[in-house]
């Protein structure tokens, strides 16, 4: 169909429901339509557009205010439901129940944000006057939104603190000052001394700390942990570090008795498939209190797994562990120990406040002094031979590399494959050099031998899948090559590139390209070159893919929002964030006269809730 008005000329398109088409409309017509005008070839085109008929009683100023469209199907437009008649019901119903649609924010929080009421939000998100009221309509039902979850997440904080009580940590003594005073490696960055305070000051209350610490690759959140660790031994108390590898309890392992060695600690590793005479040694130990600090896998949330006095536990990458396992966690100690979360991937600070509300968040936002930026690049296939080439003068430097290939469910044996291959073709390309591979497939034994081999300096390249991806620490590795790299997401990428880097040599990231790249995936490529900032990556990241995605299936807590979007509403959030845990702490209850709006409709809410709302 062909449309024209006095600035130009489209095509209509439909490749169905075109006999409604056919049979509605007639030459020399008024319509109004609505759609997204494209290209095709050198003519403009809308496909499937909402169009409607303009009767004789209808002026033609009409066409000048804002008119709300409506999604309709074929079936509900022959009985008269298409945009025009909803649209009349829409006006009907809002008219009908403007005075029936009550207010659910106090008059002091309409006042104190400038919120517009409710009723008038309602009916100008339909039917606005102007775009102005129409931003104003849309601000206050994004407000209302963020609001009530956080209303939640403050209800619940209040909630757990009350329950979930802990033993004070008054004292500051032996074992931190000498530690602090005598042994420390190196000087703590301004930001670890920071999270260190807030820890401390959580730490000394009666009720379990609760605690995030997010912190880029390579900012120190280990020796954080370690130091914290020393605040419970000074008030008496064992600590528990879980992380959810093995490769990656076993560095935590090695690295915390370094720490602890001058001290006269004892550090104890539990995981899966250690001998009976050896794990029943490490039981005991821990039960009789010798054992100061455990690490492990799940291996420590077993039944027949106790602890004398568990009075802090310290959780690694706990995005990769349920609440279930985390809790299971804190019942080895009655009360409750404190709890410390750590995570290397960075959590942008919206759906921090978003989904942690009810816990306390410390970020790390500063790196050791003396590190080099890694330097990343991305090539096509056409540039494999020149990477190739880049990464053995690295080697004949006496630099190592690792080469990741991508590892997704659907399609494991295929990039099995396509890793055992790859660890095949550079065998052959870098014949005077020693190529190690380690996969997922391979039993533990068999990756930590081949792992300690390359930390060893006894192999040159290590060909991976994604295990190595947090918490392998090679301070010689100089070249991380990723192959496929537009398969993985920018925090996974992110990940990668931070096993490099970490010594005093340059390194290098390396983003190897399939041949058919979407833009979403060139965009996380750039966004890799453009910055090693892993907060600005996840905040790209964000906006790329949306919450949903971002979170992943193994995220259930977050709402589904009507209107509000996380990615782009911070401000908004600070605000509902702000009013929300300024009201529970002036009226917990919600019993004055002017919250009782409010506590009538959060009743419901929770009640729509009901699995967060209850989340410990």
């Amino acid at each position: 169909m062909e449309v024209i008005d006095e600035t130009d000329e489209l095509t209509l398109t439909w490749f169905q429901g075109y006999t409604w088409i056919r049979d509605t409309f007639r030459l020399g017509d008024e319509v109004i339509l609505f759609g997204r005008p494209a290209m095709f070839g050198s003519e403009l085109q809308i496909r499937h557009p909402e169009i409607e008929l303009l009767k004789d009683e209808e002026s033609a100023s009409q066409l000048l205010r804002i008119i709300p469209m409506y999604p309709s199907t074929e079936k509900m437009k022959r009985m008269g439901l298409d945009s025009k008649g909803m649209r009349k019901i829409m006006e009907i119903l809002l008219q009908w129940g403007k005075d029936k649609i009550y207010e659910n924010l106090s008059p002091h929080m309409v006042k104190r944000y400038k919120l517009m009421p409710r009723n008038e939000a309602l009916y100008n998100l339909h039917f606005p006057a102007s775009f102005q009221l129409l931003s104003q309509a849309i601000r206050r039902l994004k407000f209302e939104e963020l609001f009530f979850f956080q209303l939640l997440l403050a209800n619940r904080r209040k909630r757990t603190k009350a329950q979930n009580l802990s033993n004070a940590f008054p004292s500051i003594g032996h074992y931190f000052n000498t530690y602090y005073h005598n042994h420390l490696p190196f000087s703590l960055t301004n930001a670890q001394k920071r999270v260190l305070r807030e820890i401390r000051k959580d730490l000394a209350q009666p009720y379990q700390m609760n605690r995030l610490v997010q912190g880029d690759v390579g900012s120190g959140k280990t020796i954080v942990a370690f130091m914290t660790m020393l605040m419970a031994k000074d008030n008496g108390f064992q600590s528990a570090l879980m992380a959810p590898t093995e490769i990656l309890a076993e560095q935590h392992y090695r690295k915390l008795s370094k720490y602890a060695e001058p001290l006269g600690l004892k550090v104890s590793l539990l995981v899966g498939g250690q001998r009976k005479k050896l794990r029943t040694e490490i039981l005991e130990s821990l039960a009789d209190g010798s054992t100061d600090i455990a690490v492990g896998t799940h291996a420590l949330i077993v039944d027949n797994v106790k602890f004398k006095r568990l009075g802090l536990t310290v959780v690694d990458e706990q995005h990769k562990f349920g609440v279930l396992q985390r809790a299971k966690l804190w019942q080895k100690a009655k009360p409750f120990p404190h709890n410390m979360v750590m995570t290397a991937t960075p959590i942008p600070r919206t759906l921090a406040m978003t989904l942690y509300g009810d816990i306390d968040v410390s970020v790390i936002n500063e790196l050791p002094p003396g590190r080099k930026p890694i330097r990343t690049y991305w090539f096509g296939e056409s540039k494999r031979l020149e990477v190739l080439g880049f990464i053995r003068r690295e080697l004949e430097k006496g630099r190592q590399a690792y080469v990741v290939y991508p590892l997704v469910e659907e399609s494991s044996k295929l990039d099995l494959l396509a890793a055992t291959q790859g660890y095949e073709e550079l065998q052959n390309y870098f014949k005077s050099y020693r190529i190690g591979i380690v996969h997922g497939k391979m039993a533990s034994d068999v990756k930590e031998f081949e792992m300690q081999r390359f930390v060893k300096h006894e192999t040159h390249v290590l060909v991976s899948t994604t295990v190595i991806e947090v918490g392998v620490d090679v301070p010689n590795s100089s070249i991380m090559l990723i192959e496929n790299a537009e398969r993985f997401g920018l925090s996974q990428l992110h990940q990668l590139r931070g096993r490099v880097g970490r010594g005093k040599n340059q390194s290098y990231c390396l983003l190897m390209a399939g041949t058919k790249v979407s833009r979403e995936g060139k965009a996380r490529l750039q966004a890799m070159v453009d910055t090693t900032d892993g907060f600005k990556l996840s905040e790209i990241d964000l906006k790329l893919r949306g919450p949903g995605d971002f979170l992943g299936t193994r995220q259930s807590g977050l709402p589904e929002f009507q209107l509000a979007n996380i990615a782009e509403d911070q401000d908004i959030l600070q605000e509902a964030r702000k009013a929300a845990f300024a009201l529970v702490k002036a009226d917990p209850e919600l019993e004055k006269p002017e919250h009782q709006a409010i506590r009538s409709f959060f009743e419901r809410y929770q009640k729509r809730n009901q699995a967060l709302a209850s989340m410990a």
